[in-house]
């Protein structure tokens, strides 16, 4: 028998100065708090209880032995509802990991609302476009936009599937003019994202029929704000999910090309490390982020987006 239960069973016996109260209470058998006591006995040396026929009563060791077990147990009995007071309310630190654009468009409000709820929480925002690894960067959580994760310790939450596609300022489009079908962007200039998978090459869809073309940048970076302010400048034909340049599009800002082919999707994602008991702090900000997804219907917004006739005439 452990040390702590030797400790709450001596305490019982203490309190109730009867073995077979205690053991009632304690949901033991009358034989297994006896011999505990005499374990516990045996391991001090001395003896704590002084037994008759008719009573028990402490021993001087036992009294004051009882004394500080009392405070041990009390010690830990606090500790074990401080941890599980921190699992039912969310406090400390929360450590997320994010790309610019979706920090800059999404994360924010989230953030905003999330500290509202909860003013215990304070949220570190790590932003960087690449893929960092979780656990070695002391990340709680991170938007991903990839379908699966090669780690099998990182669980991965679906948000929404994004489209990707093609826009260009209106300014570009009466200096250069509209391509017609892919094989024309070779007469154009793109804005290409680097850290993209394949981002040398475009692989469109419509129909069935399928057309992988290499492209090559007027214009590469490894951010997509910057990117997007590179196409409202006129400089070229953007490349990018549909979230980075929803907004653009209803104000009139950018325009999307070549509508009717489609780019691979995104798959968005939050990953966080696979624990049994994820703290309360990133288990609520996970359920906030998807509630916040569904609520404004993105999924759906993204996609109506990357369906918008393109609003210019070639």
């Amino acid at each position: 028998m452990d040390r702590f239960t030797e400790l709450e069973v001596f305490t019982r016996i203490a309190d109730e100065a009867s073995l077979t109260r205690a053991a009632d209470l304690l949901g033991l058998s009358v034989s297994g708090v006896s011999r505990c006591l005499a374990s516990l006995e045996n391991r001090l040396g001395v003896r704590l209880v002084q037994r008759t026929t008719r009573q028990l009563s402490l021993t001087l060791e036992g009294e004051r032995f009882a004394g500080k077990a009392r405070e041990i147990l009390g010690t830990l009995n606090a500790a074990e509802e401080s941890v599980s007071a921190v699992k039912a309310e969310p406090l400390g630190m929360l450590r997320v990991g994010a790309s610019l654009a979706f920090s800059l468009l999404h994360l924010l409000p989230v953030i905003r609302q999330f500290k509202i709820d909860h003013p215990a929480v304070q949220v570190d925002l790590q932003i960087s476009n690449r893929y960092c690894d979780l656990v070695e960067s002391g990340l709680d959580l991170a938007i991903r936009t990839r379908r699966v994760e090669a780690d099998s310790s990182v669980t991965m939450r679906k948000l929404a599937e994004v489209p990707r596609i093609l826009t260009v300022s209106p300014s570009y489009l009466a200096a250069r003019g509209a391509p017609a079908v892919p094989e024309d962007l070779e007469r154009h200039a793109l804005l290409l994202y680097t850290l993209s998978d394949d981002w040398d090459h475009l692989t469109f869809h419509r129909q069935g029929l399928v057309k992988r073309l290499p492209v090559y940048g007027e214009m590469t970076c490894n951010d997509g704000m910057a990117l997007k302010r590179a196409a409202l400048d006129g400089m070229g034909i953007l490349v990018q999910p549909a979230y980075v340049v929803r907004d653009d599009i209803e104000a009139g800002r950018l325009v999307q090309v070549l509508p009717d082919w489609r780019l691979q999707p995104l798959t968005m994602n939050v990953a966080f490390p696979t624990r049994t008991h994820l703290p309360a702090r990133t288990r609520l900000f996970i359920d906030a982020l998807v509630r916040y997804v569904r609520d404004n219907d993105l999924e759906r917004a993204w996609g109506a987006e990357a369906d918008v006739p393109a609003r210019f005439s070639a």
